[in-house]
């Protein structure tokens, strides 16, 4: 069994607590200035409550930092306060750069483990994807917490950073992409054509992310896909929704000009150009 120290019981928190104490181990929270919410959360899955975070540092081996991304510095900065000498491990939606000056400045453990969750809070049949970066002891403490659990644990490399590198690439297709979805069907509705766009999504291929052999093909027609966004803009600004996404659509289809038509370009190559524009 191993004592770990979750910060805080969230929802995310609260469902890697629960597979945490389904595999025999102790978790410990702190109530203090937390949310009747947390409360209940941390009661249903069975955590233990500390009147201190002094004394739940001194009782762990591991501290699992899951916070809103712009709490991930005050919590890591509260935890070296107490010269905690276990793994600490960030799993929060920050970037690499937070994380590495977490881990080379703040230095809240004595090892320090770059964390990224994929997927819904696990548990009740979902299955979510903890991926691990960092060297030593440290992640090799942190994997065998989650064994046969709802959280299939992942290496993501020795360097800090990567599990949140990773963690931003994806979120800035999901996320960026569910929210223009959002914008196209405002702008369809403003217009009375909501079902027509519904049905032309229904017959687009959604395999996006997972292809980026398609790439190339994008970039050859970048030259003309670009003025269509700067079109898509003004349409958008005339409907007074937010513009802004696609006039940075068009700016990142700008770094691709000097490749029209040419469907033949590595990946690599392709990749590489949307790199502050430049050529590969």
């Amino acid at each position: 069994m191993t004592v770990v120290t979750v910060l805080h019981p969230g929802s995310m928190g609260a469902a890697v607590t629960a597979e945490l104490v389904a595999g025999g181990h102790e978790v410990l929270w702190v109530p203090k200035e937390r949310s009747e919410n947390t409360w209940r959360r941390a009661r249903e899955v069975r955590a233990t409550a500390c009147d201190s975070l002094a004394e739940a540092l001194s009782r762990s081996a591991v501290v699992l930092s899951v916070c809103p991304p712009q709490a991930a510095e005050d919590v890591a900065a509260a935890v070296a306060a107490h010269a905690f000498a276990g793994a600490y491990v960030d799993v929060n939606a920050i970037s690499p750069q937070r994380v590495q000056r977490i881990a080379e400045e703040i230095r809240p453990g004595s090892g320090v483990v770059d964390g990224a969750v994929f997927g819904p809070p696990p548990g009740e049949g979902r299955t979510a994807r903890l991926y691990l970066a960092g060297v030593g002891s440290a992640v090799d403490l942190v994997e065998p917490l989650f064994t046969d659990s709802s959280l299939d644990v992942c290496r993501a490399g020795e360097a800090i950073g990567s599990a949140s590198a990773l963690k931003m690439a994806f979120a800035s297709y999901q996320k960026a992409a569910r929210t223009l979805a959002g914008v196209s069907h405002a702008l369809a509705h403003a217009h009375g054509v909501g079902d027509q766009l519904t049905a032309e999504a229904e017959i687009m291929v959604s395999a996006i992310l997972s292809d980026p052999g398609y790439l190339p093909s994008v970039a050859a027609r970048a030259w003309r896909w670009a003025p269509e966004m700067e079109e898509v803009a003004d349409t958008l600004r005339a409907a007074d929704l937010p513009a802004d996404m696609a006039e940075a659509t068009a700016r990142a289809l700008s770094f691709w000009e000097q490749d029209k038509d040419q469907y033949d370009l590595p990946v690599a190559q392709v990749l590489s150009q949307l790199r502050s524009g430049r050529t590969a």
